[in-house]
C-alpha cells in the first residue's frame, strides 16, 4: 500500500471539475497538496514545467489537467484538442521523472475506447478498432498520455498508472453550451426551458446510452488506486451501469422539477451507440461507487444554481 500520509501531492488541473474534486478528497489524507494556476505556470511550457517541478518537488503527481468538451468542442478545434492535451501530459510526466516523483497518476477518458468495443467495455479493448469520429483527436492524446506512462514504466522503473474515468459530472462542471457534455448541458438546457416555458432539445435520437459518475466518486477512486494499484495496465473508473440520453433527460427534468416537451435534433449526430465501462479491475481492488444518479444529479444542480444561476 502507498501511504499518501505526509507526502507533497501535486494536482495538475486543481481549478477543473476532476481536479477540485482530488483536492477536496486529499484534503482528509494528512498530505501537503500542491496546486499552480495557469497565472502562475503553464502546463504547455517544458521549461517552466520542469522549473516549477524542481523547485516545489512533488512527491505525488495527479495529472487532471486538460483541455476538455464535448462532441461540438471537438469537431471545432481538432488541433488545439490533440496538441494541447499531448503537451500538457508529455510536460508533466517527463518532468515527474526528471525529479523523481514516487508515484504519478494519469487520468484519461473513456472515449479512448473504439466506438464499437463489445460492451462493457474492459481495458484490453484499447486499440482493438476504430475510434469515434467525433473525439478522436481528444482521445489520441489520452491514449498517448497512458502508453507514455507505460514507457517510462518498462524503461525508468517508475510507479506510474494511468485510470480511465467514464462519464463526469458534478461542481465546477463545464454549463457553456457550445463546449460542454451531455450531462451538464441537459441540466442548464431544463433550467433554461423551467425559466420560459419552453421546449428541451435534446440532440439526436436520444437512443445513444451513457454511464456516468459523480466527481465526488471518480476523486474518491484515484485516491484508492494511488494508495492501492500499481500496475502498468490502465484502469477503468466507472459506476457500473447506464442510461439512454432520453432516460436522462427525464431524469434532469425531474430534478429540476420541469415536464415540458422534449424535442429532437436529428441534425445533431448521436455519437457512440454505446458506452459502458467494465469497472471490475477497480471493484477488485475494493472500491465501489457511492453517489447514486439522481442524487449525483441533485447536487450537480444545486451547484450549478450557485455557480450560474
Amino acid at each position: 500500500m502507498f501511504d499518501l500520509s505526509g507526502k507533497r501531492v501535486f494536482v495538475a488541473g486543481h481549478r477543473g471539475m476532476v481536479g477540485s474534486a482530488v483536492v477536496r478528497r486529499l484534503a482528509s489524507e494528512n498530505c501537503d497538496v500542491l496546486t499552480a494556476g495557469r497565472a502562475e505556470l503553464d502546463l504547455m511550457d517544458q521549461a517552466a514545467v520542469r522549473g516549477w517541478m524542481a523547485r516545489e518537488k512533488p512527491e505525488v503527481v495527479v495529472v487532471a489537467a486538460a483541455k476538455v468538451g464535448g462532441i461540438l468542442a471537438n469537431n471545432t478545434y481538432p488541433a488545439d484538442f490533440l496538441y494541447n492535451n499531448l503537451m500538457i501530459e508529455a510536460n508533466l510526466i517527463q518532468a515527474s521523472h526528471a525529479v523523481d516523483v514516487g508515484k504519478l497518476l494519469f487520468l484519461g477518458s473513456s472515449c479512448i475506447y473504439p466506438k464499437f468495443a463489445p460492451q462493457p467495455i474492459t481495458e484490453d479493448a484499447l486499440l482493438t478498432g476504430p475510434l469515434e469520429e467525433t473525439n478522436e483527436w481528444y482521445a489520441i492524446a489520452k491514449i498517448a498520455g497512458i502508453k507514455l506512462c507505460e514507457a517510462y514504466r518498462v524503461q525508468h522503473g517508475v510507479d506510474y498508472i494511468s485510470g480511465m474515468p467514464t462519464n463526469l459530472y458534478g461542481p465546477g462542471d463545464n454549463y457553456n453550451l457550445e463546449t460542454s457534455h451531455v450531462m451538464p448541458a441537459l441540466i442548464r438546457k431544463v433550467h433554461n426551458a423551467k425559466k420560459i416555458g419552453g421546449t428541451v432539445e435534446v440532440w439526436g435520437t436520444g437512443t445513444p446510452r451513457r454511464e456516468f459518475m459523480h466527481a465526488d466518486d471518480c476523486a474518491d477512486a484515484c485516491v484508492h488506486l494511488l494508495k492501492n494499484y500499481s500496475g502498468r495496465e490502465h484502469v477503468n473508473i466507472g459506476f457500473g451501469s447506464d442510461v439512454s440520453i432520453l432516460e436522462l433527460t427525464h431524469l434532469v427534468m425531474e430534478v429540476v422539477g420541469y415536464e415540458g416537451e422534449i424535442v429532437h435534433d436529428l441534425s445533431k449526430p448521436d455519437g457512440t451507440p454505446r458506452k459502458l465501462m467494465d469497472s471490475s479491475r477497480l471493484h477488485a481492488l475494493g472500491w465501489t461507487p457511492r453517489i447514486a444518479l439522481k442524487e449525483g444529479i441533485a447536487d450537480a444542480y444545486r451547484h450549478f444554481l450557485t455557480e450560474v444561476g
